[in-house]
């Protein structure tokens, strides 16, 4: 199943697996965990570690190495992952801090993939997972933290930096950098979608077909979007989208784009919600010339820059938070931690 394979990635890389506690000898105290770093409010304990560990060894030998080199690699790398650690968690802190809520997303999520696995209950998708052993819980945690941590950088770091820039340095990159700008084909559409919500998909596919045949024999492409399309806003649109760069479309359209000309209509295009029929408009060739395209002259400049503006923001957060590093470990840690600090004034705790 197709999820099956998205989720186990997702797993492998950010879900925290169970691991079985030791069993201490009768006569010997019950250590619980160790705590390795203590983050404002919050704790990083030596079983968090250890599944960190446990999970990156296996994505490496996953990746062809074996069991003992992997090992090897990830036991040197220690004071790098809990540097990691560390950053996630105050990332997660600041999300807190800004009222993040993933659940409307992750909910989304979950009914898109029932959706095309055509599973029409939670309880059946749970099913479905647990036999592929995905447990829905870690999923979930899985997806808060990535959508945590992308909600926070988009809003304290990639859009401070995307408009920050001024008109002269926007302009001077340009200037610098045509030939990364230069024109792209692109193509004006019309649509009439029909949606499969509580219908026959049969029938709405055989709908489809009918109004293309209508539409290519001459008929009125407003008035029957008018007439047939699901979408809330057709009375005022007609239809009518607006232009997009061939690059950035989904393939399942660009197949039936590329082969319809202009004037023309596309052949019924299946996707998740529905169908959808294309009128082209208008397109484009791609050429050599050199465009100014404001949004993608900034979103260049924002490349550029917004690895280190990102490590910058980290060793900011740092800097504005108590952290207590566990003796034990503080000589792995402390100096991938400092590793990012030459972008930003940041004094570490010293306790």
């Amino acid at each position: 199943m197709k999820f099956i394979n998205s989720a186990v990635f997702l797993m492998a890389a950010l879900i925290f697996s169970a691991v079985p506690a030791a069993l201490a000898q009768e006569s010997e105290p019950v250590v619980i965990d160790e705590v390795v770093a203590q983050v404002n409010e919050g704790v990083i304990t030596l079983s968090r570690v250890r599944r960190e560990m446990k999970e990156a060894t296996e994505s490496l030998v996953q990746k062809g190495k074996t069991p003992e080199a992997a090992r090897a690699e990830v036991e040197s790398r220690q004071g790098e992952l809990i540097a990691n650690i560390i950053n996630e968690e105050l990332i997660l802190q600041k999300g807190k801090e800004l009222g993040v809520d993933a659940e409307s997303e992750i909910n989304q999520r979950m009914l898109q993939i029932m959706k095309e696995q055509g599973i029409k209950t939670l309880e059946a998708l749970k099913a479905e997972m647990a036999k592929a052993g995905i447990n829905p819980d870690e999923l979930r945690e899985a997806w808060r933290k990535q959508i945590v941590r992308d909600a926070v950088l988009q809003r304290e770091v990639d859009s401070k930096l995307y408009f920050g820039f001024r008109s002269n340095e926007i302009k001077a990159f340009y200037e610098k950098n045509k030939a990364k700008f230069t024109k792209p084909e692109t193509v004006t559409l019309s649509e009439i979608f029909l949606s499969f919500a509580g219908r026959d998909e049969a029938q709405v596919l055989e709908k489809a077909k009918q109004l293309v045949a209508q539409l290519r024999g001459g008929a009125d492409f407003a008035k029957l979007a008018i007439e047939n399309s699901d979408r809330p806003n057709v009375k005022d649109t007609k239809g009518k989208l607006q232009t997009f760069k061939m690059a950035e479309l989904n393939e399942v359209f660009t197949e039936q784009i590329k082969k319809t000309k202009t004037g023309g209509v596309t052949d019924p295009i299946r996707i998740d919600e529905g169908i959808e029929i294309l009128r082209v408009d208008d397109r484009t060739a791609a050429s050599q010339e050199s465009v100014f395209d404001e949004d993608e002259v900034r979103r260049a400049m924002m490349g550029e820059r917004v690895v280190p503006e990102r490590k910058k923001y980290l060793a900011t957060l740092r800097k504005d938070s108590y952290i207590k590093i566990s003796e034990s470990y503080r000589a792995i840690v402390a100096p991938a931690l400092r590793e990012d600090e030459s972008n930003a004034e940041v004094k570490k705790p010293t306790e």
